[in-house]
C-alpha cells in the first residue's frame, strides 16, 4: 500500500515516533513532507515521551495524535497508556503505528522473537483496538477500518496499525548524513585496543555488530563483551551493574545517542553511585542509524557538559582519531566514571554481519570471563 493513501486516510496532522525499519517507508514520507517539524512531526526520545506528546497534542487541539515506533516500544508506552491515555483516566485519543518484528513465523533476530509474540496481546490487554496491515491490505479495506476506528477515537480509546513486513511503500528516498569523518567502526576499534583484558557492554544495533566483527577478525574470541540486543537505552545501566559488582575490572560501555537519549537518567545514576572503574564511550553520529538514519536529538546535546552535571568526574568530546587515541591513552591514569563522546559519521559496511553467537552464548563467555 502506498504510504501516502496510509496516512491521508489516517487523518492526521501531527505525528510523533521512534524510528524503525519496518516503518522505514512511512519514516521516509514524514521526514520528505514535514522534516522536523513541531507542528506536525517529531521524533522523540522513547516511546513513553511520545504518548506524553500525544496528549499535549490533544489538549491543545482536541485531535488524536499518531505515535510510530517498533512493537520493541510497546514496553516503554504501556505505564502512560495505562495511567493517563486510558478511558478509565483522562481519555485521550492516539492511532498507533507499530511495525511488527518477530511475527511469528516470519525468521527475524533473538531480541524481536517474543516481542513479535506478544505483539498483538499487549494491544489488547491495553485496550487498544488493533488491526493488521500487510501487503495485501486494500485501500478499501483500510478505509473501512479507520471508519470503525474514528468512533474509537472519539470516544477517547486508542487504536493500532500494526505493519507487517513490506505492508508499506514509498518511492521518494531520503538521505542521511552529518559533516563528521570518523566512522563508528574505527572508533569502535581503537577504544577495543585500549580496552585491553576489561570488560566491554555495547549497546543494541550496528555498534555491538560491528564489535563481534572485529573480533572476530582479531581472532580474540567474544568473552570480554556483551553484546546489548534489544533493551535499547540499557546498556550504560548494564554496565554499571557489572562495574559495581567488580570494582576490580574496569568496565567500558559503548553507547549510542539514540540509545543514550531514550533512558538518559542512567547518566544521574552512573554519576552518583560513581565507580572509579567505569568508562563510557558516546558514540554520537546524531542518528539512529541502525533503523534507517532519521535523527535524534543529539546535535543540540552537549553531552560532556550533561555528563559532568550528573557527576562524572572526567568528560571531553572528540572528533577525529587522533584525539580519541589521545583520551584513550590518559583513561587509566584517572579515576572514572569516565566520559568520552565520539562524534562520528553516518554510515557502516554493507557487508557488516549480525553475531553467529547466541545471546544465551554471548551471555556465558562474558560471565565466564568474570569467573561467575
Amino acid at each position: 500500500m502506498d504510504v501516502k493513501f496510509f496516512a491521508e486516510t489516517l487523518g492526521a496532522d501531527f505525528y510523533t515516533g521512534v524510528p524503525d525499519s519496518q516503518l522505514k517507508a512511512l519514516c521516509s514520507y514524514l521526514m520528505e513532507r514535514y522534516g522536523i517539524d513541531p507542528a506536525h512531526h517529531l521524533i522523540a526520545a522513547n516511546e513513553g515521551n511520545c504518548l506524553g506528546l500525544a496528549a499535549g497534542y490533544h489538549l491543545a487541539t482536541g485531535r488524536a495524535a499518531v505515535v510510530y515506533m517498533q512493537n520493541s516500544g510497546e514496553g516503554n508506552v504501556i505505564n502512560p497508556l495505562a495511567s493517563l491515555l486510558h478511558k478509565k483516566v483522562y481519555g485521550i485519543p492516539v492511532i498507533f503505528v507499530i511495525g511488527w518484528r518477530g511475527e511469528p513465523g516470519v525468521h527475524d533476530e533473538p531480541q524481536h522473537i517474543y516481542q513479535g509474540e506478544i505483539t498483538e496481546t499487549l494491544m489488547e490487554v491495553m485496550g487498544v483496538s488493533s488491526a493488521v496491515i500487510d501487503q495485501e491490505t486494500t485501500e478499501e479495506e483500510l478505509k473501512s477500518t479507520m471508519k470503525g476506528f474514528s468512533e474509537v477515537l472519539d470516544g477517547g480509546g486508542q487504536v493500532a496499525f500494526i505493519v507487517r513486513k513490506n505492508a508499506l511503500k514509498y518511492t521518494g528516498s531520503v538521505k542521511y548524513s552529518n559533516s563528521y569523518q570518523m566512522t563508528r567502526e574505527a572508533a569502535i576499534e581503537l577504544v577495543v585496543s585500549a580496552a585491553g583484558e576489561d570488560m566491554v557492554i555495547s549497546t543494541t544495533g550496528k555498534a555491538s555488530r560491528e564489535l563481534f566483527e572485529l573480533r572476530e577478525r582479531l581472532g580474540e574470541g567474544h568473552g570480554h563483551d556483551f553484546l546489548t540486543v534489544g533493551s535499547m537505552g540499557h546498556s550504560s545501566s548494564i554496565a554499571l551493574g557489572v562495574a559495581l559488582q567488580k570494582p576490580d575490572r574496569r568496565v567500558w560501555c559503548i553507547d549510542g545517542d539514540g540509545a543514550a537519549l531514550m533512558h538518559l537518567g542512567a547518566l544521574a545514576l552512573v554519576g552518583s553511585q560513581a565507580p572509579k572503574n567505569f568508562v563510557h564511550v558516546l558514540i554520537n553520529n546524531e542518528a539512529h542509524e541502525s533503523v534507517g538514519g532519521m535523527p535524534t536529538a543529539a546535535g543540540s546535546v552537549d553531552f560532556p557538559v550533561l555528563a559532568g552535571a550528573v557527576g562524572y568526574k572526567n568528560a571531553c568530546s572528540v572528533k577525529t582519531p587522533k584525539e580519541l587515541e589521545r583520551v584513550l591513552e590518559a583513561v587509566g591514569e584517572k579515576d572514572g566514571p569516565t566520559f568520552i563522546e565520539v562524534k562520528c559519521a553516518i554510515g557502516a559496511r554493507e557487508d557488516l554481519g549480525r553475531p553467529t553467537t547466541t545471546p544465551e552464548e554471548n551471555k556465558r563467555a562474558f560471565m565466564d570471563t568474570l569467573g561467575v
